[in-house]
């Protein structure tokens, strides 16, 4: 089995799957979670190539990204059989994958390699990145900018409130990634990009109020 070469194929098929999106979960936020993942994963002795494939597929069966999540789940099994990884090493991607996503909620992920994969995907919704990709998809659902009438606490924010607006997210998810990471490695670097999320706010509030 010719692991470069797999994850290599999985670039490029990625590539086409996420070739028209512009939500923030491109090709390029699958390129940046392989890179933090490979890194974390030999910080805390992970696999690295299990990490690394399935943070290249852990948005292909994202419910608010496709219509049909069992087939999508079905077409991550046969791309990874045609590509030969073996049938352990396949049940191993989809474990690593089935706990990324958030939900309004923290799922721990069973094995290392699913903690690995979850945090770098948090990772990338975090700092200067985690913002901009904020924006772009609150932009592609149409959500408001900000409303002064809303609640803007962690306590009261409800995850995926169809009335909520991008700065909401701040609140209902992002403020609460630092404290869920899952491996030392990791909440390193959330430390640093969760304090430029607190300033980028107090600003955004100040330019808001007119009081800059």
């Amino acid at each position: 089995m010719d692991k470069q070469k797999i994850l290599t194929n999985t670039e490029q098929w990625i590539s086409e799957r996420f070739s028209a999106d512009t939500t923030g979960h491109d090709l390029w936020h699958m390129k940046r979670v392989v890179r933090l993942a490979k890194h974390i994963a030999y910080q805390e002795k992970a696999d690295p190539f299990i990490c690394q494939l399935a943070a290249y597929l852990h948005d292909v069966s994202d419910e608010k990204l496709v219509n049909d999540v069992d087939t999508s789940i079905q077409e991550i099994f046969t791309f990874l059989t045609n590509e030969g990884v073996e049938e352990k090493d396949r049940h191993a991607v989809w474990r690593a994958i089935k706990d990324v996503s958030f939900k309004g909620n923290h799922t721990i992920p069973e094995k290392m390699e699913g903690k690995v994969v979850q945090d770098a995907d948090r990772l990338d919704a975090l700092g200067a990145i985690g913002i901009a990709r904020t924006f772009a998809y609150g932009g592609s659902q149409k959500n408001k900018l900000f409303d002064p009438n809303s609640p803007n606490t962690l306590e009261q924010m409800d995850y995926r409130n169809p009335a909520k607006t991008t700065i909401d997210h701040f609140y209902e998810k992002l403020l609460k990634l630092k404290n869920l990471m899952n491996t030392e490695s990791a909440k390193e670097i959330a430390e640093d990009r969760h304090q430029f999320m607190e300033q980028f706010l107090a600003r955004f509030y100040a330019e808001w109020n007119g009081d800059d």
